[in-house]
């Protein structure tokens, strides 16, 4: 039997623990200097988290370089979700926010993995430090899902992501010299757009303090706001334009965007199918609920393309923002948006669901599958941007989407064995494994929170929020049997 070499993962934990202590020294400082006394509980959260990630640095360090092979790989990325947002959540449970731990974790679990769900109320009159660790969370949750998508689930295997493999050399060292390249590609276009959003949010008569905190949340498709009622509290048009443009951004694929203003490489994006289909189902989406808004519910057409604009493109990049109470909308837009739960944007992008890269495989394999029946004789293959695409991603995308499934109908049995309502339970379910943040009906709606939801089903949430972050077979791998025999 071979084992993962456990010493490379936990030292990698004791790192990355290390690192999250010290960012929390960022909203102490802000609580410190606003004069709030929760600047207590971020110091006593960076002694803890501190405390730990040097023990495990100083117990698992060894002489030998660190190897993350392929089954370190699975190990390291579920361990990592898990361990940060259980010291990520020690500031809300230290803090006068009021939250138990349970409650707390699912506060960070939210936002490290940008799903936006909250169970805070009272955000308004919260303390600038609490406030900042929200958006704070959702924006390295960010960042961190697309590095991962990038550089880690192509050489998994996960989910049909293979094909990103190609940006990558063959070779071992050139790999690792590409990868620094890549992953400071990314980050500088992130950190970038972020600012950019923050000061278009200033310019728009938003509070600085409030701009700098949605443009990382909203750069992440992330979902946290500063205000109980979201984006809806800011009644100037422009900032809802703002926020929907960078949403949309947001959504799309950062290794194309990275090529565009990096290698002038504009092509990419512009002939890339799933960023076709991304554009096509979002146009297609707004238009018929603006028609709708426009038609039955009788409002100006300003008011509904922008609300409709705001609403679908928050819904289908999975960030969560709102403007309003969407459940009153009727029964069409409802159905729009349930079915939106699933989808997402971009494979590589802080976006959610299903991505849309894996709807382009199916429906390419689905063209390719009725074409056969016809032309019998000929060779026809599936393709994705006019490349063949092999079996074996063919088959990932398709055992994702069962699994996807699978996962969905079995949480949301799970919910609704609380005595939750179906829509509630299933909603739920949905938005967690798609990482959205609110749910439908008027419990987990736009204008609700999770706050009311019995302790067991947070858990349940919180769990299904972490594996529909990592692509569910990064995280059920580990679990399974020959995982650990090697």
């Amino acid at each position: 039997m071979s084992w993962p070499d456990h010493r490379s993962v936990f030292y990698a934990l004791g790192t990355f623990l290390s690192g999250i202590a010290v960012v929390m020294l960022l909203p102490a400082l802000a609580d410190y200097a606003a004069g709030h006394s929760n600047w207590t509980g971020f110091i006593a959260g960076t002694a803890i988290s501190g405390g730990a990630g040097g023990a495990m640095i100083l117990a698992f360090r060894t002489n030998r370089k660190p190897v993350i092979g392929r089954r370190e790989g699975f190990l390291l990325t579920s361990l990592t979700w898990i361990v940060m947002c259980a010291f990520a959540a020690l500031p809300f449970a230290l803090s006068d926010a009021g939250l138990s731990y349970t409650d707390a974790f699912f506060e960070a679990m939210s936002g490290l993995t940008t799903t936006g769900s909250t169970v805070m109320t009272g955000l308004d009159t919260q303390s600038h430090g609490i406030l900042l660790w929200r958006a704070m969370l959702q924006w390295m949750g960010g960042i961190g899902i697309i590095v991962l998508a990038v550089m880690m689930l192509p050489f998994l295997g996960v989910g049909g992501m293979q094909l990103f493999r190609t940006e990558f050399s063959e070779k071992v060292d050139k790999i690792r010299a590409r990868a620094v390249d890549v992953t400071w590609e990314i980050f500088s276009i992130y950190a970038v757009l972020t600012v950019i959003c923050a000061v278009l949010l200033t310019l728009a008569g938003m509070p600085l303090f409030d701009a700098v905190c949605h443009g990382m949340t909203t750069v992440a498709t992330a979902g946290f706001s500063t205000k109980d009622a979201s984006i809806g509290y800011y009644q100037e048009p422009m900032i809802q334009w703002i926020v929907t443009v960078f949403m949309f951004i947001g959504g799309l694929a950062i290794m194309l965007l990275a090529r565009l203003v990096w290698h002038g490489d504009w092509r990419s994006l512009l002939r890339d199918e799933q960023v076709h289909w991304y554009a096509i189902t979002m146009g297609s989406v707004i238009v018929l609920v603006t028609l709708w808004q426009f038609g039955v519910n009788d409002r100006d057409f300003e008011s509904a393309l922008r609300s409709s604009a705001f609403n679908v493109v928050s819904i289908l990049t999975t960030t969560g923002f709102a403007t309003e109470d969407y459940s009153g909308w009727g029964t069409l837009p409802l159905t729009l948006f349930m079915i939106l739960l699933f989808v997402g944007g971009c494979t590589g992008s802080t976006a959610g669901g299903m991505k849309m890269f894996r709807f382009c495989i199916l429906g390419s394999f689905a063209k390719w599958q009725i074409r056969s029946l016809v032309h019998r004789n000929r060779v026809l293959l599936p393709t994705y941007n006019r490349t063949p695409v092999t079996e074996e991603i063919i088959r990932s995308v398709i055992g994702f989407v069962v699994l996807y499934i699978f996962t969905f109908v079995i949480l949301g049995l799970a919910i609704a064995a609380f005595e939750i309502d179906i829509l509630t339970a299933y909603s739920a379910a949905a938005q967690a494994l798609g990482n959205v943040g609110p749910g439908l009906g008027p419990i987990i709606g736009p204008a609700g929170n999770y706050a009311s939801l019995p302790e067991g089903v947070k858990w349940l949430l919180a769990f299904g929020m972490m594996i529909g972050r990592l692509e569910l077979l990064t995280v059920m791998v580990v679990f399974t049997p020959t995982f650990w025999r090697g």
